[in-house]
């Protein structure tokens, strides 16, 4: 060691060792950088990086050792052999990428240890076979114990060079691994040189023509270790960058990736997964190594093993291959093994391949589906709507077998208004899904029930061989269900329903004729009596035409003038004189003559012309009865619609100021109707006329729902006994007993007690001898024109006994 000292003091210019150290360091920065690159890359690449690290690597090698030589200075001229200077340089190329290739190999855990082992060896190959082309005077001798040093530190140096590049890629380890490079380099050299035992030898003459100068040599080795190492570090650097940019954008991408909502999968163009993201995994309940180059169709085939898929596996992979090659792109739903409805978009790539992105929708089309059933079902009762309905009937009609009839039901519920508008909408919404429920208890699955609006339902019922017995059947079980009592909140309910059939084809095969004509049926099952069913005949139309004429002539009516009002005079039995006129409304028409109330009213009422009517014939009585000789009252009669106007107290108290009656001569009679609207309302209007000083009475008295607690509740002046009642009292048992009762609680109650319809002088006597105290019917006087109104009231009454 002492004469290797010895000869870096002596022997060697340290300018010239400084350079060779700086070029060492920086061949072995460049070889372990370049070292780097091959390690990240695979294929051509690596062969291409491995050529380019020995070449950098050699050669930084060569070029410290030549410099290290110049720097020797043994104190005589020297030369260097061309062709051996070269064989050192492609000595020192050759080992170095040979074990460069081994570390990188990683055949073994001892790969990069015995890779450095061989480049130490290329680096003392390149050493001494440099130092045999260095031409001096004289003859070289060698210490082989430092000979066998100097191997030993760089087999040692390089192999630890390697073993520190190969671990980790950090900026620690590169400068770490640069400099143990850079010793095995310096330290083979400088020791190699302390071996060197140089006698000079007169006899031996140097041929300066075939040697390369010291200076030409230092020359090309400083030019060519420039250009080479800036080459390689630049290219170094700028692939270190680049690779820094593709692993930051490696990065984003993976974080993408794992981060979407949607699986993502891309094949290759033999359908194997090629890359996919974490979410896939999820979809597919698989891990990644169990996906990871797994091929779709065996997947499919799996899927199919485990029940998991229910198509054949070949044929769906051959569809999506041939769309691939095809070049279209497509999308599918498919069930996940998970059991969740899965949207598949394939995207064919360029060169072969695709990338498929599956997207979870499974809570998507529940969200669809729960739209679709609420724009095709009631949100009440959950039956279908119009819409559906008819959608079932179109569908109903075309699966319609020959000779089969399809039947279509129109429903409308009586008396369901009265229990809506009396005890609220939140009965009325119970009563009608209750309605809903037992309507689908009659029917077959088949068929379909459907809500059409309001209290109005609407049943299909698929064809049979016999559909109107099938309908007639329906019909009947229908309003025998729909009938029996509710319990609605504590309420008993009773209500019923009317219903309309119409026969497909018989009475149409169009969804909308046969709507139309079920709808004809139904009017004419309410107008005969309801709580019953109809079939829709021929005729029906026409009178159906006939009611929308009525209604358009009724409206004109009124700005026509065509109302007029008759009287029909009350008689007080007690002392035998008119003591009153009921104003009833007649209707004048041009064409039809005289129309009776019962021809008009109830259509008045439907259509909400009762109202202006109404107004009309209260204004006309007050005026009429303003100008009599006598002091009797008019009775008027009041809608249940009239009610409902807020106004109706002012429209009473300006007909009395405008034709200046006196409050107590005008008695307005009411039904138990009105008193089942809003009670409270009703009762505090009708409180308001009493206080104003107006006569109120109860029309129809026995015929409705609850009127006992009805005279408890407000103070009637009057009951009228229902012309039904009076009709039937010489024939039926139930009748007298009836009247006798009203009677008798008028008396108890203090209220004086009407008979309508009085006909005979029998109905007569029986009333009088039940103690009723006024009447009015045409045993006395029918209705007569305002104008015979005196010639009434001059006539003395003539009553028999």
């Amino acid at each position: 060691m002492f004469q290797v000292l010895t000869c870096l003091r002596v022997e060697h210019d340290w300018r010239l060792v400084v350079l060779a150290c700086a070029v060492c360091v920086m061949a072995s920065a460049v070889a372990i950088s370049l070292f780097r690159r091959a390690r990240a890359t695979q294929g051509r690449t690596r062969i291409f990086w491995l050529g380019l690290d020995a070449a950098a690597g050699g050669y930084g090698i060569w070029a410290t050792h030549f410099i290290g030589i110049l720097a020797y200075d043994p104190g005589i001229g020297a030369g260097y052999d061309l062709g051996l200077t070269i064989s050192s340089l492609i000595f020192a190329t050759v080992i170095t990428g040979f074990g460069l290739g081994i570390a990188l190999g990683n055949f073994s855990r001892w790969s990069a240890v015995i890779g450095g082992a061989v480049i130490g060896v290329g680096i003392a190959a390149m050493h001494y076979t440099g130092m045999m082309a260095l031409e001096l005077p004289g003859r070289i001798a060698w210490s082989v114990d430092i000979v066998l040093a100097s191997l030993a530190f760089g087999v040692a140096f390089a192999g630890l060079a390697l073993i520190v590049a190969a671990r980790r890629d950090d900026i620690v380890s590169t400068l770490t691994a640069a400099v143990l490079f850079a010793a095995a380099i310096l330290s083979h050299h400088f020791t190699a040189m302390g071996a060197i035992v140089f006698t000079p030898d007169p006899t031996r003459v140097i041929d300066d023509g075939v040697l390369l100068s010291p200076t030409a040599l230092s020359l090309i080795v400083a030019g060519a270790a420039a250009i080479l190492l800036g080459i390689c570090l630049v290219v170094a650097v700028s692939d270190r960058r680049s690779k820094d940019k593709l692993r930051q954008q490696k990065i984003l991408l993976d974080t993408a990736l794992e981060n979407m909502s949607q699986g993502l999968c891309m094949y290759d163009a033999q359908g194997r997964t090629a890359l996919f993201n974490e979410r896939y995994c999820q979809m597919m309940g698989l891990s990644a190594a169990a996906l990871r180059g797994q091929s779709l169709l065996d997947l499919l085939k799996q899927r199919k093993a485990a029940g998991e898929f229910a198509g054949d596996p070949e044929e769906f992979f051959a569809n999506v291959m041939a769309d691939v090659r095809a070049g279209k792109p497509s999308t599918k739903i498919v069930e996940s093994p998970t059991g969740r409805s899965l949207r598949v978009m394939e995207q064919p790539m360029q060169g072969g391949g695709w990338v498929a992105t599956f997207e979870d929708i499974t809570e998507w089309r529940k969200v669809q589906a729960q739209i679709s059933h609420m724009a095709h079902h009631d949100a009440l009762t959950d039956l279908p709507n119009r819409t559906l309905f008819r959608e079932q009937l179109e569908q109903a009609l075309r699966h319609a077998k020959r000779d089969y009839q399809t039947a279509v039901l129109f429903l409308d519920l009586d008396h369901f208004k009265d229990i809506n508008d009396s005890l609220g909408h939140p009965i009325g919404d119970s009563l009608l899904k209750e309605v809903a429920a037992r309507l689908l208890s009659c029917t077959r699955e088949s068929d379909t029930v459907a809500r059409l609006g309001g209290d109005e339902f609407g049943v299909v019922q698929v064809g049979t061989e016999s559909q109107t017995t099938e309908a007639s059947s329906l019909a009947d079980r229908i309003v025998d269900v729909i009938g029996a009592p509710y319990s609605i909140q504590g309420h008993q309910l009773i209500i019923g329903v009317s219903v309309g059939i119409s026969l497909a084809p018989a009475d149409g095969s169009d969804p909308d004729q046969l709507l139309k004509n079920a709808d004809l049926a139904l009017y004419r099952a309410k107008s005969d009596g309801r709580g019953t069913y109809r079939f829709f005949e021929t005729g029906m139309d026409a009178r159906a035409q006939a009611r929308r004429l009525l209604e358009l002539e009724l409206r004109a009516a009124l700005l026509r003038s065509e109302f007029g009002i008759y009287y029909q005079p009350i008689h007080d039995l007690k002392i035998n004189q008119i003591i009153g006129f009921e104003a009833l409304v007649r209707w004048n028409h041009p064409l039809r003559g005289l129309i009776e109330p019962g021809n008009f009213i109830p259509l008045a009422e439907e259509t909400g012309l009762i109202v202006p009517i109404g107004d009309w014939v209260l204004r006309r009585a007050c005026m009429d009865a303003a100008g009599w000789s006598q002091n009797v009252c008019v009775a008027v009669n009041l809608s249940p619609a009239q009610f409902k106007n807020p106004g109706l107290v002012s429209a009473v108290v300006s007909a009395l100021k405008e034709s200046g009656l006196a409050p107590s001569r005008l008695e307005l009679e009411i039904t138990e109707t009105v008193l089942l609207q809003n009670s409270a309302v009703t009762l505090d209007t009708l409180h308001k006329l009493r206080d104003f000083g107006v006569r109120i009475s109860m029309d129809d008295f026995g015929t409705g729902y609850s009127s006992l607690s009805y005279l408890r509740s407000f103070p009637f002046d009057k009951i009228k006994i229902d012309r039904s009642f009076v009709h039937e009292l010489g024939s039926r048992d139930d009748s007298m007993a009836i009247v006798r009762a009203v009677t008798g609680l008028g008396k108890s109650l203090g209220i004086s007690t009407t008979a309508e319809g009085v006909e005979t002088k029998e109905q007569l006597a029986l009333l009088r001898s039940e103690g009723c105290t006024e009447v009015q019917g045409y045993l006395f006087n029918p209705p007569r024109p305002a104008s015979e109104v005196e010639a009434m009231l001059s006539k003395e009454l003539r009553i028999v006994a």
